[in-house]
């Protein structure tokens, strides 16, 4: 059996200019299903909750209990708790929807020969990335809103003493790397099991693939929980105000 392995989703076909992805009809697909799923449970809500509301507010009540306890300020964990919910689910959606069984099985043949319709959305890099970007900028207007534009600059460039003003160009490099460190974290992790469970299906298409699909949905969980997770502590970070910030607020 050949496998057909690539970085780069497969295009199904084409709007004017714009290539259509299987990876993107899968991420279209998950984001209707989450808000068709989010409009049923917001129009059927009840004193006395059903199986679906109870899941739901479980999920809602523990992730801001979570969000709070890392953020140390309710208020903070309002506003913070949107983005830390909506990323977990919709990349734990997009990572689980990749066990279901069956989608492999619906191709379409192309000149570049049989294409599966359907791919895992985080073995994209493409979306993965617009994701962490999303992310990292959310970041840095936390950032702006806490310390005032002028802060912000300041903490990268830091002409007070030739040691601030290394310490604020390594911070622009950290500031670079989040990019990285979040998006290959979550690429690699997902796509690396998307090529273990093909390699492993077309060697042993029994019983030998299954430990490694319970560790692919582990590893779908955790993944999800990691991304959502270090975002919400880098807005955390950056919305602190340090003790130097505080002396001066004071003597003003």
């Amino acid at each position: 059996m050949q496998l057909n392995i690539s970085i780069a989703p497969e295009i199904i076909f084409y709007i004017k200019s714009f290539p259509v992805t299987n990876s993107l009809i899968w991420s279209v697909f998950i984001s209707g299903f989450l808000i068709l799923i989010t409009l049923i449970i917001r129009f059927s809500l009840k004193m006395v909750p059903g199986r679906l509301q109870n899941c739901a507010e479980i999920l809602v009540e523990e992730s801001f209990n979570f969000v709070r306890s890392v953020t140390g300020d309710e208020e903070r964990a309002k506003k913070i708790f949107p983005l830390f919910c909506t990323l977990f689910i919709f990349i734990l959606a997009a990572n689980l929807f990749t066990f279901i069984p069956g989608q492999a099985a619906i191709n379409i043949k192309s000149q570049a020969g049989t294409i599966s319709i359907f791919r895992a959305v985080m073995a994209d890099y493409g979306t993965v990335l617009v994701l962490t970007i999303i992310s990292v900028i959310i970041i840095q207007v936390a950032a702006i809103m806490t310390h005032g534009p002028l802060g912000y600059i300041g903490k990268f460039l830091n002409f007070q003493s030739p040691l601030k003003f290394f310490l604020g160009l390594m911070d622009i490099v950290g500031e670079m790397a989040k990019v990285l460190s979040l998006s290959f974290r979550l690429f690699g992790n997902i796509f690396a099991g998307e090529v273990l469970g093909m390699v492993m299906l077309s060697l042993f298409p029994f019983i030998a693939p299954l430990p490694f699909m319970f560790l692919g949905v582990l590893t779908a969980i955790v993944q999800a929980f990691v991304f959502a997770t270090l975002t919400l502590v880098f807005i955390t970070l950056a919305s602190e105000i340090e003790e130097d910030e505080l002396v001066e607020q004071a003597s003003i």
